[in-house]
């Protein structure tokens, strides 16, 4: 019926952007940013705060493959655009991503891949990528303080 983010981000400054129907809504917190496969990481002691989240609603049925698939575009979007926007790094160690879908029905039958290069996938993509972009302007107005650091 719904899903539920618990986060420290500031979800009044949040972005949005759509394509063809696929909505995005992004908060950004880029305080604390690295790439996901950094050596010599766990998770010991509590993370400053920093966390991205983005929800995108697809106004469309998705298989589970898909979803799964929708929630990796969306990743690869997410990144895309912080490496654009400056930002050396994959993300924050708290990122959530998380994608909505109708369900199949008798009428409505389950696109079964959400890559960037299928439909659904792509707009997808765009929407997240636009939405991160204005996340970041918005968590960070005068750009990342040391572009690179992790």
């Amino acid at each position: 019926d719904g899903v539920g983010l618990m986060t420290a981000a500031d979800v009044s400054a949040y972005a949005h952007a759509d394509d063809g129907g696929v909505e995005a809504f992004v908060t950004a917190g880029v305080d604390v940013r690295g790439w996901a496969a950094r050596p010599g990481e766990g998770a010991a002691g509590v993370q400053d705060p920093g966390t991205i989240n983005v929800v995108v609603a697809v106004p469309a049925a998705l298989t589970d493959a898909a979803l799964v698939n929708a929630v990796a575009t969306a990743t690869e979007a997410k990144v895309q655009a912080l490496v654009e926007g400056g930002y050396d790094c994959s993300g924050t160690p708290t990122d959530a991503v998380c994608v909505v879908a109708d369900a199949p029905g008798p009428h409505r039958e389950a696109h079964a891949f959400a890559g960037p290069r299928s439909l659904w996938g792509a707009r997808l993509a765009r929407a997240v990528h636009r939405a991160v972009l204005q996340a970041v302007v918005i968590a960070d107005r005068d750009g990342p303080a040391v572009r690179g650091q992790a």
